[in-house]
C-alpha cells in the first residue's frame, strides 16, 4: 500500500477480465445505448435526453469536422440545427453530472489505474471563439491563435479515456462576463493557472465524485511542481510527474557515490551521478498487445526547492523519488520522473510511466477523431457540454475497440498505424 492507500500491487490485474467485458467486436451503437442510461439520467427531459445520444451518436458517425451543422445533416437535416444548436449553446443542462457519470462507468471497464492529466494547445482561425488567445507555445517555439486546454484521462495500461476538462481563460476573457458579450463566462469562473486547474480537477474527482483514488500521472515540465505535490498529498493523492533535466533538487542519498552530504544539483546532472546504480528493467507497452521494452532504471532520495525565492534547504522540502529510465539505446537521455511514492520499488511504477505517453496516442488517434478540438462558438457552457458529450464518444470508441485509429464515418475502426 502507498501512503495514499491505493494498492499499487494490484496495478494491471483486471486487464484480461476487461478485456473479456468489451472485445473488440461490441457494436458501438449497442454500448451508446447502454451508457446512455447512466449518461444522461441528470438531464430532466426526455428530448434532452434523446439530443445527447443523437450528438455523441454524430460525432462518432459524421466523416470531417464535427460540427453542429455536420452532425444534424447526419440526424434529420437543416430543421434540426437550430435545436441542435440550442441543445450544446444555449440549454441549462449541467455537463459536471453526466461528466461524473462517465467516470463512475469507466472506473471498472478499463480499468482504472491512474488519472492522467493533460493540458493541450488546441489552434483556432477565429479569434472570437471562447478562452481563444494568441499564445506562445514552447513546443512549436512560436506564438499561435489558440485554446488551451486541461484534462484528466481514466487510464490504463492498454487504453485511456478523458472523464473531465478545464478551458485556460486569460484576464480578458474572466473579464468579459461583465461586458455583455456571448461568451457567459460565469461568475464562479476565477482566474485560474494550469497548476491550479490540474489539482481542483483532480481534487474534485475524488472529494466530490467519489472517484477513487489512483496515482495522478502528468508532464510537469511547465508546471509548479512543488504546489502540486503539497496540495495533491495533502488530499492523499499520489503524483508521478515527468520532468526536465533542469529541474533543480535537494540531493541527500546515500547510494549517490560522491554525494554523501547534502547537494544542490539540477534533475540530469543527479541522474549522470547515479549511472552506477542502473538495474535492468523491462516494461510492457501501452496498448493491447504492446511489447515489451527493455532499458535500465536508476533512483534516487531528492527533495524540491522550498519557499518563494527557490532556495534549497538542507533537510527541507518533502521527500521524494527522482526515477531516471533509459530504453536499450537510449542511455543517455532518460525519462525523468519525480514521484511521493517514495515506499514502492521504481519497478513497481514501470506500468505507470508508460501512461502519459499512451494518453498522448489515445488523443491524436481517437479524441481528435470524435471531434475533441471541433467546438467553434463562444459560449462557455457550449464547450464544456461539448467536451462532456466528445468524451463520452471516445469512451465508446476506446471500449468497443481498443488500440484502433478511429475514422469517424460508419461506427468502425481502422488498424492503427
Amino acid at each position: 500500500m502507498s501512503a495514499a492507500g491505493f494498492p499499487l500491487a494490484k496495478i494491471g490485474k483486471h486487464k484480461e477480465n476487461a478485456d473479456r467485458l468489451f472485445g473488440e467486436n461490441v457494436p458501438p451503437d449497442d454500448l451508446l445505448r447502454e451508457m446512455s442510461t447512466s449518461l444522461f439520467a441528470s438531464l430532466p427531459r426526455a428530448d434532452q435526453r434523446k439530443r445527447g445520444i443523437e450528438y455523441v451518436r454524430g460525432l462518432l458517425e459524421v466523416p470531417g469536422r464535427k460540427s453542429i451543422r455536420n452532425i444534424a445533416s447526419l440526424i434529420g437535416g437543416r430543421a434540426t440545427d437550430q435545436s441542435l444548436h440550442h441543445f450544446i449553446s444555449e440549454s441549462t443542462w449541467d455537463w459536471a453530472p453526466v461528466r461524473q457519470a462517465l467516470a463512475r462507468y469507466l472506473v471498472p471497464r478499463l480499468p482504472v489505474e491512474a488519472w492522467v492529466v493533460q493540458d493541450t494547445v488546441i489552434r483556432k482561425a477565429g479569434q472570437h471563439l471562447v478562452g481563444v488567445d494568441r499564445r506562445f507555445v514552447p513546443a512549436e517555439g512560436r506564438v499561435l491563435n489558440a485554446q488551451q486546454t486541461i484534462g484528466v484521462w481514466a487510464a490504463s495500461g492498454c487504453r485511456s479515456s478523458p472523464v473531465d476538462w478545464g478551458l485556460h481563460l486569460s484576464p480578458t476573457w474572466i473579464g468579459e462576463r461583465s461586458s455583455g458579450s456571448q461568451a457567459t463566462i460565469p461568475d464562479s469562473i476565477e482566474a485560474e493557472t494550469l497548476s491550479d486547474q490540474a489539482v481542483r480537477l483532480c481534487v474534485s474527482m475524488v472529494s466530490e465524485w467519489g472517484m477513487p483514488v489512483r496515482p495522478v500521472v502528468l508532464d510537469g515540465t511547465s508546471l509548479n511542481l512543488a504546489m502540486l505535490f503539497e496540495r495533491l498529498g495533502r488530499k492523499g493523492i499520489p503524483l508521478l510527474a515527468r520532468v526536465d533535466q533542469s529541474v533543480p533538487l535537494l540531493v541527500s542519498d546515500p547510494a549517490l557515490t560522491g554525494h554523501r552530504g547534502s547537494a544542490s544539483m539540477l534533475a540530469g546532472d543527479v541522474m549522470r551521478a547515479a549511472s552506477g546504480t542502473r538495474q535492468p528493467a523491462q516494461w510492457r507497452e501501452f496498448g493491447r498487445g504492446g511489447g515489451v521494452r527493455s532499458g535500465l532504471i536508476a533512483s534516487v532520495t531528492v527533495r524540491l526547492p522550498l519557499g518563494r525565492t527557490g532556495r534549497l534547504r538542507a533537510g527541507g522540502g518533502q521527500r521524494l523519488t527522482l526515477v531516471g529510465l533509459a530504453a536499450t539505446g537510449q542511455q543517455n537521455t532518460p525519462q525523468l520522473w519525480l514521484t511521493d511514492l517514495t515506499s514502492r520499488h521504481p519497478m513497481a511504477l514501470l506500468t505507470l510511466f508508460t501512461l502519459l505517453e499512451g494518453m498522448r496516442g489515445d488523443y491524436v488517434k481517437v479524441a481528435k477523431n470524435v471531434g475533441i478540438e471541433d467546438y467553434v462558438g463562444r459560449s462557455f457552457d457550449g464547450w464544456h457540454r461539448h467536451m462532456t458529450l466528445a468524451s463520452a464518444a471516445h469512451a465508446i470508441a476506446a471500449l468497443t475497440c481498443p488500440g484502433q485509429v478511429w475514422n469517424g464515418r460508419t461506427g468502425r475502426a481502422k488498424p492503427g498505424t
